[in-house]
């Protein structure tokens, strides 16, 4: 079995990895949180309540700064008339609804007025949405991302955040997932080919400094 700093030199020795230090204006993506996702019984577990609980000062922080914030809810129609790839590999998926509980934003970091709530029904926040040109209207150019799941839906919507010429910036201690082995290979990949990963502490300073 190979050690993790074997593949570390391998991709330093490739040229991955460099540095995509964060650059305002800034803006923050929040992917997921939602009830159930929160729900070891549903789609939880792992350490996405941590997640959630580190996301709130990070919420605050992007609200008294003024970025403009961005949340994103799985949302299928409640016939199913929508029911596409994703929800033939997760069928449950089918359950959130519009109405559901567990689609919703979880009470602690629910939109305020102003901020945008994204509705897709695939994993990147960004697919056939208008997340994008959204954002680029408010001039962003660093897009702060929190959420779960790590390996799904936030890899996928910061995959389309760097095609679309955002800088991303994965918060580590503010995204999580239900198996932290996908967790920690998502953040190795991530922030070898798309994104820089840092924790809130940091992210701070930077944005400070």
């Amino acid at each position: 079995m190979r050690e993790a700093g074997n593949d570390a030199a391998v991709y330093a020795r490739q040229g991955f990895g460099a540095g995509l230090a964060p650059a305002p204006p800034f803006g923050l993506l929040i992917v997921d949180f939602v009830n159930g996702f929160a729900d070891p019984e549903v789609f939880g577990g792992g350490n996405i309540p941590a997640a959630i609980a580190s996301t709130r000062p990070l919420l605050a922080l992007a609200r008294d700064r003024g970025w403009p914030v961005a949340h994103t809810r799985i949302v299928y129609a409640d016939d199913g008339a929508d029911a596409n790839v994703f929800a033939a590999k997760v069928p449950g998926m089918l359950d959130l609804t519009e109405a559901a509980p567990a689609s919703a934003i979880v009470p602690e970091l629910a939109p305020r007025p102003g901020e945008l709530v994204v509705r897709k029904n695939v994993p990147s926040a960004f697919f056939a949405t208008g997340l994008a040109p959204w954002l680029t209207q408010r001039g962003v150019r660093t897009l702060v991302v929190a959420g779960c799941v790590t390996s799904g839906c936030v890899r996928a919507s910061v995959v389309d955040a760097m095609c679309w010429g955002f800088r991303p910036a994965v918060v580590a201690d503010c995204v999580g997932d239900r198996a932290i082995g996908p967790h920690d290979a998502s953040l190795f990949d991530m922030a070898q080919k798309y994104a820089e990963v840092m924790d809130y502490a940091s992210l701070l300073g930077r944005v400070e400094g």
